[in-house]
């Protein structure tokens, strides 16, 4: 994405940086270094942008910084980038929005992460999986703000485009239990599970899941695999008290 570009048929406006091999290898140079030292990144960027580099200095502004868990400030980079991006006619807007919509998500902004996630997609320039994780983030947001049905549908966007991604068939899995939609909720979880075995909270899903459909042996299988992958944890003890309900404990 980051060497993405928009030809127009009529004059475009020019780009605050041109996008030659000197932009390409100090962006790629940053990057790398956001990796490793993110507050040398942050700094660095913050130079390259005062100095002229615009939004391929704010793409790696963001990215150091989050990589930090600084989330409010990366998306607040990210968004610029974004602006900026789209003002140059660079379809890198659209992961800049992306980007920004997660950074909400991880500082609590479920509504900003929204109105930016909303951006990236109506932007047309995410395909593939990053339409999908575009989606899957929008349904976090959605899930956030109580607009359940909203959540689906983006989920059911985010599962066609980025099928390979667990978490969306985990969240699918979860909210269509919620709605009583029991076929669904299986395939969902089916899909998790086979992507993810070895992940705790799609274990504890995948016994939710077979509770309601009253496959007592599945359920305990699930919950039990929980408490052997994450002992001593809150999502342990969620298992442990799911696994109650049948007398039995671990």
């Amino acid at each position: 994405m980051f060497l993405a570009f928009l030809t127009m048929l009529q004059p475009a406006l020019p780009l605050p940086v041109p996008w030659n091999e000197d932009a390409k290898a100090r962006l790629t140079q940053c990057l790398k270094l956001a990796a490793t030292d993110a507050p040398a990144a942050a700094a660095d960027a913050a130079k390259w942008q005062a100095s002229g580099g615009s939004y391929f200095a704010r793409q790696c502004l963001g990215v150091a910084l989050a990589n930090q868990q600084r989330w409010t400030e990366a998306a607040t980079a990210f968004e610029a980038a974004a602006k900026d991006a789209d003002a140059a006619r660079d379809l890198v807007a659209a992961d800049c929005w992306a980007k920004a919509g997660n950074a909400w998500l991880a500082a609590g902004e479920a509504e900003k992460a929204r109105g930016v996630l909303d951006a990236a997609i109506a932007s047309g320039g995410l395909v593939g999986n990053s339409l999908g994780e575009a989606y899957l983030d929008r349904a976090r947001a959605r899930v956030a703000s109580g607009d359940s049905q909203g959540a689906r549908d983006d989920l059911d966007e985010a599962t066609l485009n980025a099928p390979d991604d667990a978490l969306g068939w985990l969240l699918q899995a979860t909210l269509s239990r919620r709605v009583n939609d029991l076929l669904k909720a299986d395939k969902a979880i089916r899909e998790a599970l086979r992507l993810a075995p070895g992940e705790p909270s799609i274990q504890l899903e995948a016994g939710n899941v077979a509770a309601m459909r009253g496959d007592e042996p599945g359920a305990r299988a699930a919950w039990s695999q929980v408490i052997e992958l994450a002992p001593g944890t809150p999502i342990a003890d969620a298992a442990r008290n799911a696994l109650s309900q049948f007398g039995a404990e671990k």
